[in-house]
C-alpha cells in the first residue's frame, strides 16, 4: 500500500488501544472533517447562486457592503493561508523523512487551505449580495475548526512537545486564528442582527456606491482588490475600445474631494488659532497638516518599513537554496525513521530547497504589495493636501482687500505661482516623505553588513561614497539653479516670438522677418547653452550614480588586497558588491530628498504669509455669505452629493440674488437706495482718497457721476460696494422699510433682533460692469448670463441693446464661441459690450455701470444710451449708477453726482446745478460743444466698431477654407469609425510612434546615435570585463564553491530589490545594476578555479585599469545621450522657426496664434528637457533586460518555457497600460489648465464678483475643477500601481519558475544562484521598459505636432530674376501698372479681386476706396506679392513684381498699416532694425511724423525704451511712430492703408501737408475707409466685390451723381 493514510512502516499506525485521540493519525483525520463539511455547504450555495439572487440592496458597480471587521477578516484569512502553507511543507518535509508515505502529515493542512480560499470566495459573495443570514454556515465551520485543532494541540501538549518544535507552533498559530475569526463572525451577528435575534438590522450602502457618478472605488472595495488593483481592470482594459474621457472616471468619493480635506485642514488650523495665547501669531501650517493627514502618512510609513524588513527575506531564502541544493541529496538515509509525532524541526524545514523557494515567492509577492501600498497612499494623501490647500487659497482670494491687489502687495504673478507652484511642491514632498525615515535604515544596515563581511576595508569603500554623496547633492542644486535660468531665457524667447507672431505681417510686407528671426534665435542660443549646461549637469548626475558603486568596489578591494593576509572569497566579494548599490541608491535619493524639503518649507513660508495678509472689511452681510457654503459642506460632509451642496447654496444665495422687486415696491416707503454719510475711505494707506463724503442714491433713478479723470468716480462705486477701507462714517444700503443694512454690522432701524442669516441678505447683488472689462474663459453666452437661468426673451433684448448681435454673427459658432484667454480675442470695445450686456441681463435692483462708453464709438454709446440704459434698465425702474465722461448724457440723469479730488462737488438734479453753479454749468456746456465737434469727425470717420467687427471678420475670413478642413478631417474620422473594430482601434491606439522617434534621432545627427549605441554597447563590455577579471581574482583561492555560490547571489538580490523599492519615487531616476553580470562569469572561473591558481595581488593591476575604463564609459555614455537631446532640440527649433517666419501671410489667418506659440512654448520644451532622461533610462533598460534574459537562457534552458506564456501575459499588460496611461495623462493635463485659469480670472475679477454676490458659484466651480484635476491624476497614479503589481507579481512568478527549474535540471549551485539572481533583475527593468515606453509615446506627441508645421509651405522667395538684375534704385519712378489681375487668398477660396486693369503715373497720388470686403485692402497685398495672384501682373517701373525676388521687392516699397505695431525695444530698433540710416535721417523722420520733441524728451532719445507693443505710447503715437518708420524708407512709392484712424484732427491736417510736400515727386497709393481723405486725389479707384467699378480723378467722379464714390461720400462710409 504506497499511498496509505497513515502509512504502513508501523503496525500500531490504526490502532486505538489507547484511546481514539491518542492515535495522532486520528486527530489528522478528525481535523479534516471541517474543511470537508465546509466545502460540502459552500460549493452548491456558490454554484447555485443564491446569495446573488437574495440581493435586498440595489448596489451600483458591483462593489459592496462591508460587514464590520471586513479587513481584519481578510488580513486573519490571509494569515491563515502563510500558516497552512507552513503546515503543507511541514508535512511533506515529514513525509519524505519516513519510511512510507503518510498523507494524514500533510492532506488535511491541505484541505484546510482549500477550505480558507473557498472561506474567502464565499464571504465576498454573500458581502456583495448583502445576505448575512448565509454567514452562518461559515461560523459553524470556524468553531469545528477551533474545537479540531484544540484537540490536537492539546494531544501535543500531553506529548511533550514544545515551542521549540515547529508542528507544535503552527498548530498553536491555527488555533489563535480560528478563534479570532470566531470573534470576528461573533461581531457581525452582534452588529447586524442577522440571526438570533427578532429585528434584524438593515444596512444601506455607502451614499458613494449609490451615486452613479462616482468610478474611483479604491476605498470600497475589498482587501485583495485594493492590494492588486483588480478594479481598474475593466478601464484600462476599457481603454482601447475608446479612449479614457472625462464621463467615464466621473467623480471623487466624498473622503477625497477637496472641500471634505479642506474643512480637514480648516478645522485643524482654525483650532490652532483659537488655543494659541499670542493672537498675532500665525497658526502652523506643518502642524495643521500632520493633525489633518498625518495618519496617512504613518500608515504610509508602516507599509514601507514592512517592504523593507521582507525584502531581506529574499537574499537569505536564494542563499539557503544555493548552499543546501548539493547537501539535499545527502540526507542520512538511516534518518528514515522520523518520529512521527515530533516532525521536524524548523532548521531542518529551512533546509529544503523547495520550501525555500515558495518561500522566496511569497516573500516577493508581499513585499511588493506592501511597497506599492505606501506609494499608493502617499500619492493620495498628497493629492487630498492639495486639493485642501487650493481650496484654502481660494477662499481666501475671494476675502483679499482690494487694495491688497491695487497697491501691488499681491500680484496676480504670486497668486499663480502659489497655486501652480507652491501647492505642488508640498504635494510632492508628501510623495517622498516616507524615505526620509525609511533611507537611513538602509544605509546603517548596509554599512553594518559590509563591516561584518570585509572588516576595516569596508570602511574606505563607504567613505568613498559618503565622501561623494555631497557632490551629488551639489550637482542636485546646481540642477535646480540652470533650471530656472533656462526658464528665463526661454520666457524672453517666447515673448519675442510672440511679437514676431503678432507683428508678422509687418515683418513681411517690410521684408524685416530675417532681422527679428535673429533676434530669436539671438535668445534661443543663450538658452542653448544654458540647457548644455543642463545637460552636463544631468549627465554628471546620471554618471555619478553610475560610476559610485565601481569607484567604491575599487578602493575597497583594492584595500583589502593588501590589507587583508586571507584571500577574498566570492562570496564576500559580490556581497558587498550588492551592499554598495544599496548604499548608493538611498544616499542618491536623499539628496533629492533634502531638497524637496528644503523647497516645502519655503513654499509654507510663503503660504503662510498668503494667509495672513489683509482682509476686506469683516461685514456683517459677507459674514453671511463667505460661511454658508462651507457650512453646508459640513453639513453634507458624510452623504457627499455635490448636487445636494449646490442645490442648497444655489437655493440660499437666490434668495437674495434675485430679489423679489415688485413685491418690495409698494411698501417701499424709503426712496433712497445707498446712502454715505460722513465718509471717509483710503485704498490702505492712511491718507484719504475719498473725504467728506454725503451722498444719496435715489431708488428706481439714473445717477450719473462725472468729474475728470483720476478725481474718485471709481473709488465712489468701490466704497459704495465695501471694497475700500472706511477710516469713518457709514454705508447705508436700503432694502426693508423697516430696516436699512450697515457695513459695520451695526442695525439702526426697529428690527435689530435680525437673525445672521436674514441679515446677510440684506445687501442684497449688484450689476457692476467695471471700467477694466472683465471676461470669463467661457462662451459668450454664459460670460452675458453669468449664472442666472436663461431667458430668451430678455437676453435677446440685451444684445439688441448693446449692439452684439453683429459681433456675435461674426464668430465661428456665435454666442457659443469661446472667448478671454484661451478664447478667440475680442477688441476692448467688444469686450466692454459684452460686461455691459452682463449687468443689464442680472435681474437686480442696483446696477453699476463704470464708464461704460470709454471704449465704444459715438453709435455705440448713443444706442447704448438709448436702448439699453434709458429702455431697457428705466423701464424695470432699476435703481442705476452711472459713471461716464460723456456729459451730453447729463439730460438723461435724474440726479447727479459731480466730484473733484476725492470729494464731491455738487450734488442734485441738472436744473439744481444750472440755478446754483452757474459756472460748473458753462464749464460743462463748453466742454459739450467740444464734444459735438469730436462727434462730427466721427461721423467721417469709419467707425470703430466697423473697424473692430472688420479685425473679427479678417480672423475668420479662413473660415471657409478652414471649415473644408475640417470637413476632410471628418471625412477622415468617419472612414475611421467604419472599420473602428475592436482590432483596427487596439493596433492604431496602441502603437509606439517608431517614425517620430527616427524623425527626433535623426535631428540630433546620425554621428551623435551612432555615438550613443557605441558607447552604451563598450560600457557593457567592459564591465562584463570587470566581472570576469573579479570572479577569476576571488576564485584563485578555492574555497567552499557552495558557500561562496550561497553568498553571491544572496547579496545580488539584495541589491537589485533595494533599488526597485526606490525607483518608483525617483520615476525615471533608475540606476544601472550592470554588476549583475558578474556572476555568470564567476560560475565559468568556478570550474577552472583549481587551474587558475595566481598571487591575488597580481590581479589588482588589471582590474584597476578596467574599473577606471568602466567609469569613463559611464561618463560618455551619460554625456552622449544628454548632448544628442541639445542637438535635437537645436535642429528641431531652427527649423520650425525659420518655416514658420517665411511661411505665407495666409498660414497666420488659418492657424490660431495660441497653437503657433504651443509649438514654442509646451512642446519645445518637451524636446528640450523631457526627452533626454526618458530615452536614456530606456535604452540602459533595455540593454540591461536584453542581457539578463539571455544569461537566464543559457543557464537554464529549461526557463525558456516558462517564458513563453509569462512573455505573452507581459505584452497584453503593457500593451493595455501604454494606451490607458496616455489616455489619462491628457486628462491630467487638460483639466489643469482650467482649474489654474479660474484661479487667475478670479483675482483678476474680484470686485464683480463680490458686488454680484457671486462668491458661493465661483467657489462652487473652483471646487469641482479641483476635484475633476485630482480624480485624473488619481487614475492615473491608480493605473502605475496596477502595472507595477502585476509586473512585480510576473516577476515573482518567474523567480518561482527560474527556482523550481533549477532545483529540478541542476545540481550546479553556482548556476542556480546565477538563474534566480537574474530572474529577480530581468522584471524590475521590464517594469521600466514599459514605464518609459508609455512616457516616450506621450513625448513623442510634441515631436509629432512640431513635426507637422514642418511640411508647411514656405513662401517663394527667391523668384525668377536674380537680385543682381534688378537696378540698385529701383523703383525709380513709381508707375505702376495693373493688367487684368485677379487675388485670391488661397486656391481653395474665391477670388477676392477679379480681373482689375489700372495705370498709375510715376508722382501720382491716388485714392482706393469701397465698402468693407470690396478688396482694397486685398490690392495693398498684392503690391507685396503678400496673396496669390493667379491671373494677370503688376508691373512697377517696368519689371513685373511676381518675378522678384520677395526681400528685394518688399525692401524697395513702404507701407503704413491700419493697426499700428511697435516691437519691444528702441526707438531706433522700430524706425530701422536694419541699421542702415544715419541718426540724422531718423531725426528728421520724427520731425516729418511731429514726434521730434516727444522723442527728444525721452531718457534716452532715440534709445529710448518701447514696451511690449508698444504699451508706454498712446494708440495716437503709435500710428505717427508707423508713419516715421515709412519716411526712413524713403521709397518711391508709398502705400497708406487708413494710417490716420488714431490720431486727433490737428495732427492729422499737418501730417497730410506733410505727405504731400515730403512725398511729393513720389506715388502715393492711400486705401481709404474715410473717403473724405481722398477728396484730393489725383486718381481714384473705386471698388465692389473685388471688381474695379469707378477710375477717375475726384472731381470728376463727384460730378457724376450716381457714382459710387459720389454714393459713398454722401453716406460717409
Amino acid at each position: 500500500m504506497a499511498l496509505s493514510f497513515c502509512g504502513n512502516d508501523d503496525s500500531t499506525a490504526y490502532s486505538v488501544d489507547n484511546g481514539v485521540l491518542d492515535n495522532g493519525c486520528f486527530v489528522d483525520a478528525l481535523n479534516l472533517v471541517p474543511h470537508v463539511f465546509l466545502l460540502f455547504i459552500t460549493f452548491p450555495i456558490l454554484f447555485i447562486g443564491w446569495g446573488s439572487q437574495s440581493s435586498k440592496v440595489q448596489i451600483h458597480h458591483n462593489t459592496w457592503l462591508h460587514f464590520p471587521g471586513h479587513n481584519l477578516r481578510w488580513i486573519l484569512t490571509f494569515t491563515l493561508l502563510f500558516v497552512h502553507v507552513c503546515e503543507i511543507a511541514e508535512g511533506i518535509v515529514s513525509n519524505t523523512q519516513m519510511e512510507s508515505n503518510h498523507l494524514h502529515l500533510f492532506m488535511p493542512a491541505l484541505m484546510g487551505f482549500i477550505a480558507a480560499t473557498t472561506s474567502v470566495v464565499y464571504y465576498h459573495n454573500i458581502e456583495t449580495a448583502n445576505f448575512p443570514k448565509l454567514l452562518l454556515a461559515l461560523f459553524i465551520y470556524w468553531i469545528l475548526a477551533f474545537i479540531t485543532k484544540m484537540i490536537k494541540l492539546w494531544k501535543f501538549a500531553e506529548a511533550s512537545l514544545g515551542v521549540q518544535h515547529l508542528r507544535f507552533c503552527i498548530t498553536a498559530l491555527l488555533v489563535v486564528l480560528y478563534g479570532l475569526l470566531m470573534a470576528v463572525e461573533i461581531n457581525v451577528i452582534r452588529v447586524r442582527k442577522y440571526v438570533f435575534f427578532a429585528n434584524p438590522q438593515r444596512v444601506k450602502p455607502p451614499e458613494d456606491l449609490q451615486d452613479l457618478g462616482v468610478r474611483f472605488l479604491q476605498p470600497f472595495v475589498n482587501l485583495l482588490s485594493k492590494a492588486t488593483y483588480w478594479w481598474m481592470n475593466p478601464l484600462i482594459i476599457g481603454a482601447h475600445k475608446r479612449p479614457i474621457e472625462l464621463k467615464k472616471i466621473g467623480k471623487l468619493p466624498i473622503a477625497m474631494r477637496a472641500l471634505t480635506n479642506y474643512l480637514r485642514l480648516k478645522d485643524s488650523y482654525e483650532e490652532q488659532r483659537q488655543n494659541t495665547e499670542d493672537p498675532e501669531k500665525s497658526p502652523s501650517i506643518w502642524k495643521s497638516m500632520y493633525r489633518a493627514f498625518g495618519g496617512s502618512i504613518l500608515l504610509s510609513s508602516t507599509f514601507r518599513y514592512m517592504a523593507d524588513l521582507l525584502g531581506f527575506a529574499g537574499p537569505l531564502c536564494i542563499s539557503g537554496i544555493v548552499e543546501h541544493l548539493n547537501n539535499s541529496t545527502e540526507i542520512d538515509k538511516t534518518n528514515k525513521t522520523g518520529n512521527m509525532t515530533f516532525g521536524v524541526y524548523s532548521t531542518e524545514l529551512l533546509q529544503n530547497t523547495s520550501v525555500l523557494a515558495v518561500l522566496l515567492f511569497l516573500a516577493l509577492v508581499l513585499q511588493r504589495t506592501f511597497l506599492q501600498a505606501s506609494y499608493y497612499v502617499t500619492i493620495e494623501t498628497g493629492i487630498n493636501l492639495r486639493g485642501a490647500l487650493l481650496a484654502m487659497i481660494y477662499n481666501k482670494i475671494l476675502r483679499l482687500s482690494t487694495s491688497n491687489m491695487s497697491m501691488g502687495e499681491m500680484t496676480l504673478g504670486q497668486i499663480n505661482n502659489l497655486v501652480a507652484i507652491e501647492t505642488n511642491q508640498l504635494m510632492w514632498f508628501l510623495f517622498l516623505c516616507p524615505n526620509l525615515w525609511a533611507m537611513p535604515v538602509q544605509i546603517i544596515m548596509g554599512v553594518i553588513l559590509l563591516y561584518y563581511l570585509l572588516g576595516d576595508s569596508a570602511l574606505i569603500g563607504a567613505g568613498v561614497i559618503l565622501l561623494l554623496a555631497p557632490v551629488q547633492y551639489l550637482i542636485a542644486t546646481k540642477l535646480a539653479d540652470t533650471q530656472k535660468s533656462t526658464l528665463d531665457y526661454s520666457t524672453d524667447r517666447l515673448k519675442k516670438t510672440s511679437e514676431i507672431l503678432k507683428g508678422i505681417k509687418l515683418l513681411k510686407l517690410y521684408a524685416w522677418e530675417n532681422i527679428f528671426c535673429d533676434r530669436v534665435e539671438e535668445t534661443r542660443g543663450k538658452e542653448l547653452t544654458s540647457l548644455k549646461t543642463f545637460a552636463l549637469y544631468t549627465s554628471m548626475s546620471i554618471f555619478l550614480n553610475a560610476a559610485i558603486p565601481i569607484a567604491a568596489v575599487l578602493a575597497t578591494f583594492v584595500t583589502h588586497a593588501y590589507i587583508e593576509e586571507v584571500r577574498l572569497s566570492p562570496a564576500k566579494a559580490f556581497a558587498s558588491l550588492a551592499l554598495f548599490h544599496i548604499l548608493v541608491t538611498p544616499l542618491f535619493l536623499l539628496s533629492t530628498v533634502v531638497r524637496f524639503a528644503v523647497k516645502a518649507l519655503v513654499s509654507v513660508q510663503k503660504l503662510s504669509e498668503f494667509l495672513q495678509s489683509d482682509e476686506i472689511g469683516d461685514d456683517s452681510w459677507r459674514n453671511g455669505d463667505m460661511s454658508m457654503p462651507l457650512e453646508v459642506g459640513k453639513k453634507y460632509k458624510y452623504q457627499g452629493d455635490t448636487k445636494a451642496i449646490n442645490r442648497k447654496g444655489r437655493y440660499r444665495m437666490d434668495n437674495y440674488e434675485q430679489p423679489m422687486r415688485r413685491q418690495l415696491r409698494p411698501t417701499e416707503t424709503e426712496d433712497v437706495a445707498v446712502q454715505v454719510n460722513d465718509g471717509f475711505f483710503t485704498w490702505g494707506s492712511n491718507l484719504s482718497t475719498l473725504s467728506d463724503i454725503n451722498i444719496r442714491i435715489p431708488t428706481g433713478q439714473l445717477t450719473m457721476i462725472v468729474g475728470q479723470v483720476g478725481c474718485g468716480k471709481s473709488s465712489l462705486l468701490l466704497a459704495m460696494l465695501g471694497e475700500m477701507q472706511t477710516i469713518s462714517g457709514k454705508v447705508f444700503w436700503s432694502k426693508m422699510p423697516d430696516c436699512e443694512i450697515l457695513f459695520d454690522g451695526n442695525i439702526s432701524g426697529h428690527d435689530t433682533e435680525l437673525s445672521h442669516e436674514d441679515r446677510s441678505k440684506n445687501r442684497y447683488s449688484v450689476a457692476y460692469a467695471t471700467q477694466k472689462s472683465w471676461l470669463l474663459n467661457a462662451t459668450v453666452e454664459e460670460n452675458i448670463t453669468f449664472g442666472s437661468p436663461f431667458n430668451k426673451q430678455r437676453y435677446k433684448a440685451v444684445i439688441d441693446a448693446c449692439s452684439l448681435q453683429p459681433d456675435i454673427d461674426l464668430l465661428p459658432f456665435g454666442d457659443q464661441t469661446e472667448i478671454g484667454e484661451r478664447g478667440i480675442n475680442l477688441s476692448g470695445g467688444q469686450r466692454q459690450r459684452i460686461c455691459v450686456a452682463r449687468a443689464l441681463y442680472q435681474n437686480t435692483n442696483i446696477v453699476f455701470l463704470d464708464d461704460p462708453f470709454s471704449a465704444l464709438d459715438i453709435h455705440l454709446s448713443d444706442h447704448l444710451m438709448q436702448e439699453g440704459i434709458l429702455k431697457f434698465l428705466q423701464d424695470d425702474k432699476r435703481t442705476l449708477v452711472l459713471v461716464t465722461h460723456k456729459l451730453q448724457y447729463l439730460i438723461h440723469a435724474d440726479w447727479i453726482i459731480a466730484m473733484k479730488d476725492g470729494s464731491v462737488l455738487r450734488e442734485g438734479t441738472l436744473k439744481d446745478i444750472q440755478t446754483h453753479d452757474v459756472e460748473l454749468y458753462e464749464h460743462w456746456k463748453t466742454l459739450m460743444n467740444r464734444h459735438d465737434q469730436e462727434l462730427e469727425k466721427e461721423t467721417e470717420l469709419e467707425s470703430q466698431t466697423t473697424l473692430e467687427r472688420k479685425n473679427l471678420r479678417r480672423a475668420f475670413y479662413s473660415r471657409e477654407a478652414k471649415s473644408q478642413i475640417d470637413d476632410e478631417d471628418e471625412e477622415e474620422e468617419v472612414e475611421e469609425d467604419e472599420d473602428d473594430n475592436m482590432s483596427t482601434t487596439t493596433s492604431r491606439r496602441s502603437k509606439i510612434p517608431w517614425k517620430m522617434c527616427c524623425r527626433y534621432l535623426s535631428s540630433g545627427g546620425f554621428l551623435m546615435v551612432f555615438l550613443m549605441v557605441a558607447s552604451k554597447l563598450a560600457k557593457h563590455s567592459v564591465m562584463v570585463a570587470i566581472d570576469y577579471w573579479l570572479a577569476a581574482w576571488t576564485s584563485s583561492n578555492p574555497l567552499n564553491p557552495i558557500v561562496a555560490d550561497s553568498f553571491v547571489n544572496a547579496t545580488n538580490y539584495t541589491k537589485n530589490y533595494d533599488a526597485t523599492q526606490i525607483a518608483e519615487v525617483t520615476h525615471n531616476c533608475c540606476f544601472p545594476f550592470e554588476m549583475l553580470s558578474f556572476i555568470y562569469y564567476f560560475v565559468v572561473i568556478l570550474k577552472w578555479s583549481s587551474l587558475h591558481v595566481l598571487q591575488h595581488r597580481s590581479y589588482v593591476p588589471v582590474f584597476i585599469i578596467l574599473c577606471g575604463a568602466a567609469i569613463a564609459l559611464c561618463l560618455i555614455t551619460s554625456l552622449t545621450v544628454e548632448f544628442l537631446g541639445v542637438a535635437a532640440a537645436t535642429n528641431l527649433h531652427h527649423d520650425l522657426l525659420n518655416k514658420i517666419i517665411h511661411a505665407p501671410i495666409r498660414f497666420f489667418d488659418v492657424t490660431p496664434l495660441g497653437q503657433i506659440l504651443n509649438r514654442f512654448s509646451a512642446d519645445t520644451n518637451i524636446i528640450d528637457q523631457h526627452i533626454p532622461p526618458t530615452l536614456e533610462s530606456l535604452t540602459r533598460s533595455t540593454l540591461l533586460c536584453l542581457s539578463a534574459i539571455g544569461v537566464i537562457a543559457s543557464v537554464t534552458p529549461a526557463f525558456l518555457i516558462a517564458l513563453v506564456p509569462l512573455a505573452v501575459a507581459f505584452y497584453f499588460i503593457q500593451k493595455y497600460f501604454r494606451v490607458a496611461s496616455k489616455d489619462l495623462q491628457d486628462l491630467d493635463d487638460s483639466t489643469q489648465l482650467p482649474l489654474l485659469c479660474h484661479f487667475s480670472e478670479t483675482a483678476e475679477g474680484l470686485t464683480t464678483i463680490r458686488a454680484f454676490r457671486h462668491e458661493a458659484r465661483f467657489k462652487q466651480r473652483m471646487l469641482e475643477l479641483t476635484d475633476t484635476n485630482n480624480t485624473a491624476y488619481l487614475f492615473l497614479s491608480a493605473a502605475n500601481r496596477w502595472l507595477e503589481v502585476r509586473t512585480d507579481y510576473l516577476g515573482a512568478v518567474i523567480v518561482l519558475t527560474a527556482a523550481v527549474a533549477a532545483i529540478w535540471t541542476s545540481s550546479q549551485s553556482g548556476q542556480v544562484g546565477l538563474g534566480l539572481t537574474y530572474a529577480l533583475t530581468v522584471t524590475n527593468y521590464l517594469n521600466w521598459v514599459v514605464r518609459n515606453l508609455a512616457d516616450l509615446e506621450v513625448q513623442m506627441a510634441a515631436v509629432k505636432k512640431v513635426n507637422s508645421f514642418l511640411s508647411t509651405e514656405s513662401e517663394n522667395y527667391e523668384g525668377s530674376m536674380d537680385v543682381s538684375q534688378v537696378p540698385e534704385d529701383w523703383p525709380q519712378h513709381g508707375e505702376i501698372k495693373i493688367h487684368d489681375l485677379c487675388v485670391r487668398y488661397d486656391s481653395l477660396l474665391k477670388p477676392v479681386l477679379k480681373h482689375v486693369n489700372a495705370h498709375i503715373n510715376p508722382g501720382q497720388k491716388v485714392g482706393i476706396c469701397g465698402r468693407t470686403g470690396s478688396g482694397k485692402s486685398s490690392l495693398s497685398l498684392a503690391f507685396f506679392n503678400m496673396v496669390d495672384v493667379f491671373e494677370g501682373k503688376i508691373v512697377i517701373d517696368g519689371i513685373d513684381i511676381c518675378k522678384l525676388p520677395l526681400q528685394t521687392l518688399r525692401s524697395r516699397l513702404s507701407i503704413i498699416l491700419q493697426d499700428p505695431v511697435l516691437f519691444s525695444g528702441s526707438i531706433r530698433l522700430n524706425l530701422d532694425p536694419e541699421c542702415t540710416c544715419t541718426d540724422d535721417r531718423l531725426w528728421e523722420a520724427l520731425e516729418i511724423a511731429q514726434l521730434k520733441n516727444m522723442v527728444k524728451a525721452l531718457p534716452g532719445g532715440l534709445d529710448a525704451v518701447v514696451t511690449e507693443g508698444g504699451e508706454n505710447f498712446s494708440v495716437g503715437q503709435r500710428q505717427l511712430f508707423c508713419l516715421a518708420r515709412a519716411f526712413v524708407r524713403k521709397s518711391s512709392i508709398l502705400i497708406m492703408d487708413e494710417a490716420t484712424a488714431s490720431i486727433d484732427m490737428a495732427t492729422e491736417n499737418i501730417l497730410q501737408k506733410v505727405v504731400m510736400t515730403a512725398f511729393a515727386d513720389r506715388t502715393v497709393v492711400t486705401i481709404a475707409h474715410l473717403v473724405s481723405s481722398i477728396l484730393e486725389a489725383e486718381q481714384v479707384l473705386v471698388f465692389s466685390s473685388g471688381i474695379l467699378v469707378e477710375n477717375d480723378s475726384a472731381s470728376n467722379l463727384l460730378t457724376q451723381e450716381d457714382s459710387l464714390f459720389s454714393i459713398l461720400v454722401r453716406t460717409h462710409k
